[in-house]
């Protein structure tokens, strides 16, 4: 027999594969169980893959090659989100058409995905870039904005320094932009927006018709932010209202002041009144240099300014208030005002503090000094004039009533969710088909004409002032009015890398339909995804940007289901070896080419899936890897210990039942290392018997093959098995011969160990209780003494409580 050698036998099956099409999906037969397995379509960057972008896409392989043995009809797509900043970034610095970069970048992610036997359907590739495509994306635009659900207006904005774009607020993190790292300022700008906040609450309640992991949906949730309270107007010594948005309505007698954003509105309308406008302007102008984050932290010192000119009325006891703006309220959030009640918040007190304002205690119950009352939930109510001694529930109620009644305030459920802000001011993404039309607004481009291309330009450098590099292109932006033939201008907006990611799965489905995003067959057979993997950084993003457009088109009739995905899984990061994050900067990257041309993709799979638990972050290990290797060329060994004689042989059928049991539901579980480890239990137990016959060594192989599938190939074929081993059946097994004839169990006294016994696994309660007393450890232990109670642990240990 040859020596295992993996490199011919990697590229022949590879080839093999995609020749015969054994993985193509098919549309065909529609009675057939479907099964539509997802991981995240990935980015394109010009670094190519590291060995942690594989640990999703080996587990859910490993899932869709057990389906196709199951008798599944299996779907497993694989496509290019390559849309999106670094290419163009990378385009501008280097002179090249991001499109050219892009094809590159595709072609080696393509070969490196390829080269590890990933069983993805190929014949069903998309690209986001591709026109066909985006054809799509922008019928979904139009259908959101006829719907009213995409919207322009003026609005602050993240406004990252170096990428020159706007971020939404979810790709600021800890104050700089997620992709590049500068700082993120506020600028006024015109923005599209997509209303995901008609949605919310939808959001919220759906997650429980799908099967996620609760941490998952936690980070939903708390993403949306639900509350419910109260909307309250404060009167003003100027004459405006100030509509307040709070949780606590049974806490107004205790606001003693208000902050408003230093981008309210009022402010400006006031200029006129208000004496130290010089003070507020350079106060705003500090602001607006501060991303949200660094403005919200509840850690921060507390800035202001008090308006001095004009002062709110408190709507309970008419009494005058001061104003202060400050940049920790947002105009983005709630009503961009808030009341202030230093007794019972954190945030509130810190700045009374500082500025020396009235704290009054309203909820009883310990020392303000020492911020006793914060977030105070429970308790009696005083100082609070209609409130006192109600507790902190029934005053919301009686609060919320009265301030129905006087017409000064009403119910609210608000959402700390905010609108998606959907312009980017750059070349490459998707553009926007729209026109302005002076004389009748926004204007949909005709469906007829999608999609509309991106034209060539120059220069993919935004302009000074902030505009996309469309602008430039005069001839393509003048154009007529769709709606009355009169001059208009296209929109030089693009979309944001999160448009072609938020419905491709829908695509997957039927990919090459030219006159819908799918036909209504595939989707009502392929809905909803069955399972889908990703990363944990991207749900609070894709996800919930993903589920809302998918609701839109549920509601408009385009697909059957209200959610996108049955089941979703989240796995941990494969670390550098240094324990920490891979990064080229950190120069820890481990590139797989080199791991698949030393050790082999099977032994690569292997050991990603052994590294550890799948959803919990795991260094790498270079020395580790060995052992996934030879666990390889000790199976393909096997060959030289085959004996005559077909089935498997009855001192080996038990534990062959219980691989298969545990291969099997460690599968389902993502614990696919101790799915490993029990294989490698089972080879032992054969190299220790010096034999195999060919049912054990088919058996095995079809086992192996989800993890291994080149070399267990190899040896299907060598052994002249027949066809191919991804076109098996998976083994069944046997409940029956998967329990254990005996079972060592633990024998205490008085909760104390004192031995342990092997016995039969059929043993009544009676039976193993006799065993143990006439043990002679046990019976020296209880002689004389009276027994009190005798405890018996299935299959686990017996406590006898003797005196």
């Amino acid at each position: 027999m040859n020596k295992y050698d993996h490199r011919p036998i990697e590229k022949k099956w590879q080839d093999k594969w995609e020749e015969a099409g054994v993985f193509h999906a098919s549309n065909a037969d529609f009675q057939k169980p479907k099964y539509f397995a997802l991981v995240e379509f990935p980015y394109p960057s010009g670094q190519g893959l590291h060995v942690g972008h594989p640990r999703s896409y080996t587990a859910l392989d490993i899932v869709a090659r057990k389906r196709r043995l199951q008798g599944y009809n299996v779907l497993y797509p694989i496509g290019w989100d390559a849309f999106g900043l670094p290419t163009e970034n990378y385009a501008i610095k280097n002179h090249v058409h991001p499109a050219i970069v892009t094809e590159k970048n595709i072609a080696r992610f393509k070969q490196q995905l390829q080269s590890l036997g990933i069983s993805f359907d190929w014949s069903r590739e998309i690209n986001t870039t591709d026109p066909a495509y985006y054809k799509w994306t922008q019928w979904i635009f139009l259908q959101l904005f006829k719907h009213g659900l995409a919207y322009k207006k003026e609005m602050s904005v993240n406004w990252c320094t170096s990428c020159k774009c706007v971020l939404a607020n979810e790709e600021v993190v800890d104050g700089v932009c997620e992709r590049c790292g500068s700082e993120v300022v506020h600028k006024v700008k015109s923005q599209w927006m997509l209303k995901i906040t008609e949605y919310a609450q939808r959001l919220i309640d759906d997650l429980d018709l799908v099967n996620y992991p609760d941490r998952v949906k936690a980070q939903q949730r708390n993403w949306i932010g639900r509350s419910t309270g109260a909307e309250v107007d404060f009167e003003t010594t100027a004459g405006d209202k100030m509509k307040i948005y709070t949780t606590r309505p049974d806490t107004l007698y205790g606001a003693t002041y208000m902050v408003i954003s230093p981008e309210h509105p009022l402010i400006e309308k006031w200029a006129d009144q208000l004496k130290n406008m010089e003070e507020i302007r350079t106060y705003q102008a500090e602001a607006a240099k501060k991303s949200d984050f660094e403005r919200t932290e509840v850690a921060k010192d507390k800035t202001g300014v008090r308006l001095d000119g004009v002062m709110a009325i408190n709507p309970v006891n008419g009494r005058e208030i001061p104003i202060f703006i400050s940049d920790y309220v947002l105009v983005s959030y709630g009503t961009g005002a808030i009341m202030a009640v230093p007794a019972h918040d954190t945030r509130d007190w810190a700045f009374a503090k500082k500025f020396n304002l009235p704290i009054i205690e309203v909820v009883k119950g310990g020392d303000v000094e020492q911020e006793a009352f914060t977030d105070c939930e429970t308790g009696v109510m005083v100082n609070s004039g209609i409130l006192d001694g109600l507790s902190v529930e029934d005053a919301k109620v009686k609060i919320t009533e009265y301030l129905k009644e006087k017409g000064i305030g009403e119910p609210k459920v608000n959402f700390k969710l905010r609108d998606w802000v959907f312009s980017r001011q750059r070349y490459w993404g998707e553009p926007i088909p729209i026109v302005h039309c002076e004389k009748c607004g926004f204007v949909a481009l005709p469906e007829s004409e999608l999609p509309l291309r991106l034209p060539e330009v120059e220069s993919y450098e935004p302009t000074d002032n902030g505009e996309s590099p469309l602008a430039h292109m005069t001839d393509w932006v003048n154009v007529k009015c769709p709606h009355c033939g009169g001059p208009a201008k296209r929109e030089t907006d693009t979309m944001p890398q999160w448009a072609g990611s938020s419905w491709y799965f829908l695509r997957y489905m039927d990919p090459h339909n030219p006159d819908a995003l799918a036909s209504k067959e595939a989707l009502d057979y392929w809905t909803p995804v069955d399972w889908y993997n990703g990363g944990m950084e991207h749900t609070t993003l894709h996800l919930l940007y993903s589920r809302f457009w998918h609701k839109f088109l549920y509601d408009i009739g385009v697909v059957p289901t209200a959610e996108p995905y049955a089941k979703r899984t989240s796995h941990g990061m494969i670390l550098g070896e240094n324990g920490e994050k891979m990064s080229k900067s950190r120069g820890n990257v481990v590139n797989p080419d080199d791991i698949v041309n030393e050790y082999g993709a099977d032994t690569m799979r292997m050991y990603e899936m052994f590294i550890g638990d799948f959803e919990k972050a795991a260094p790498w290990s270079t020395s580790s890897i060995k052992g996934c290797r030879r666990f390889i060329e000790r199976y393909w060994n096997l060959q030289e210990n085959l004996i005559a004689g077909d089935g498997i042989r009855p001192h080996m059928e038990s534990l062959f039942h219980k691989t298969i049991k545990k291969v099997g539901e460690d599968i389902e579980n993502l614990k696919f290392n101790t799915a490993i480890a029990a294989m490698m239990s089972l080879l032992n137990e054969l190299a220790t018997d010096g034999s195999i016959t060919r049912e054990e060594l088919k058996t095995f192989t079809i086992l192996i093959n989800p993890f291994a599938p080149h070399v267990t190939e190899e040896v299907w074929s060598e052994q002249g098995f027949g066809g191919m081993v991804c076109q098996q059946a998976w083994p069944s097994y046997d409940e029956a011969k998967c329990k254990d004839e005996t079972v060592e169990i633990a024998v205490q006294v008085n909760g104390k160990v004192r031995t342990r016994l092997e016995i039969a696994a059929d043993l009544s309660k009676d039976e193993v209780l006799a065993a143990a007393k006439a043990d002679a450890k046990i019976a020296s232990e209880i002689d004389g003494k009276k027994l009190i109670k005798e405890i018996y642990v299935p299959g686990k240990l017996v406590n006898i409580v003797a005196k």
